[in-house]
């Protein structure tokens, strides 16, 4: 079969899709695979039974249930559910928004497929467009993207070290260079694969280095504020007329549902609804109308507030706790948590690549993402390659107690074997 530049691309072999395949098989059959590498959210009761409750509610209404199964929504998204939401935001933070503001997709990775390809790649005028990530590690589900080559150019950070055993990454303004190729700026906050949660000073020093360019600022808030709220640090909700703030309904409980929310000018909201009538014709109406009542009394806030965030929280201190109790005296380092639902365990000189442990682990029944998929854009970039990019692993503790203090005492065992063959 021969393929196009477009079909070797998509149809190759690339992280997202090994991370998908391992996550799926594994929680789809019947595997006994400890899932400790994707970010499946957790199943929490409370809010559940508040989906299964809305659920019902449509099933006994009939025009609900027409509307959830027999209704093409306009590309802009669900209506009803866009107001929803221009009305929370602008109640809980005061900013200005319209229904123009705002457009739905089929969850955050076609979102930001369609985002990053309308900023970067190649332009009318010849020129090549790429996307700046501030801060490399970042999401897996960047790195495939874009539709040509040298898509991404990323920054390496500053490292913190915190105490003996953990670190925080920062943004290194002093190598930050924009050039005329960028097309844009992409963080996620909190950082998905290490929990960083970029301060309110790195967010007003690249909102202003965007302005400067006349790009916009991409912000990646699957986790983040207002819903699901996985930020255990302080941090302000950030969105201007500049600002591409991408939230989601994932991580609140609806993975399956598919369900992501851009909130731009209306600009690039219109840019936005025309890519999604050609690929989609329509976004899918049930994850709007499964939470739109929530968002509409502000619940979502709430639940967020009050029963997801605390239970992500205590999961993330459990295995934090675990974790350095099963490697203690072992060389390792630890990402200051600050968010999301991710441990970024970093093993500074072992003799075993990431990749290396991740398919001895999957050979134990452990899953975990290797770090190196986490720098799209480093290795093309002035900065080159990187030995750190292959040190470190990011672990999932959103599954159950028991199956991740187990996941991760397995992980120790083998960080453990690894160091003791350099002894």
């Amino acid at each position: 079969m021969k393929l196009s530049a477009f079909g070797d691309k998509f149809a190759g072999k690339s992280g997202i899709t090994t991370l998908m395949e391992d996550l799926g098989h594994a929680l789809a059959g019947d595997s006994e695979m400890i899932m400790m590498g994707g970010g499946n959210p957790a199943h929490i009761p409370k809010v559940q039974q508040r989906f299964k409750e809305r659920l019902q509610s449509i099933l006994d209404s009939k025009s609900d249930f027409q509307r959830l199964i027999g209704v093409y929504d306009p590309p802009q998204g669900e209506v009803e559910f866009v107001s929803a939401i221009r009305d929370l935001l602008n109640r809980e933070y005061g900013w200005d928004l319209s229904n123009r503001n705002i457009a739905l997709t089929n969850g955050s990775q076609a979102a930001f497929f369609m985002l990053f390809n309308l900023f970067a790649g190649k332009c009318s005028d010849g020129s090549q467009k790429q996307i700046q990530l501030p801060l490399a590690p970042e999401y897996i589900g960047y790195s495939d993207a874009g539709l040509s080559q040298n898509f991404f150019t990323a920054n390496r950070p500053e490292l913190e070290l915190i105490d003996e055993t953990t670190f925080k990454y920062h943004v290194d303004f002093s190598s930050l260079e924009l050039t005329e190729q960028t097309g844009a700026i992409c963080v996620s906050r909190p950082t998905n694969p290490t929990g960083n949660v970029l301060t309110d000073g790195e967010m007003e020093k690249l909102d202003a280095m965007a302005r400067a360019r006349d790009i916009p600022l991409i912000v990646d808030s699957a986790y983040g504020t207002p819903f699901p709220n996985l930020i255990f640090t302080e941090a302000q909700a950030f969105w201007n007329e500049n600002t591409v703030l991408c939230l989601s309904l994932s991580k609140f409980g609806l993975p399956a549902a598919r369900t992501g929310i851009v909130i731009a000018n209306p600009d690039i909201i219109h840019a936005l609804s025309g890519v999604n009538a050609i690929l989609n014709l329509a976004t899918g109406s049930f994850g709007s109308m499964l939470a739109c009542d929530m968002v509409k009394s502000g619940e979502i806030i709430q639940l967020s507030r009050d029963v997801v965030k605390p239970f992500y929280q205590e999961k993330a201190k459990r295995a934090e706790d675990h974790l350095r109790t099963f490697l203690k005296d072992v060389p390792f380092r630890l990402h200051k948590v600050e968010g999301a639902m991710f441990l970024w365990l970093w093993l500074q000189d072992c003799p075993l690549s990431s990749q290396e442990l991740y398919e001895k682990l999957k050979d134990r029944g452990v899953l975990v993402v290797p770090g190196h998929h986490f720098f799209p854009g480093l290795a093309e970039g002035a900065s080159g390659k990187w030995r750190h990019q292959h040190e470190c692993l990011r672990i999932t503790y959103s599954q159950d107690e028991a199956l991740v203090e187990k996941g991760l005492a397995i992980i120790a065992e083998e960080v453990r074997s690894a160091y003791s063959t350099q002894a």
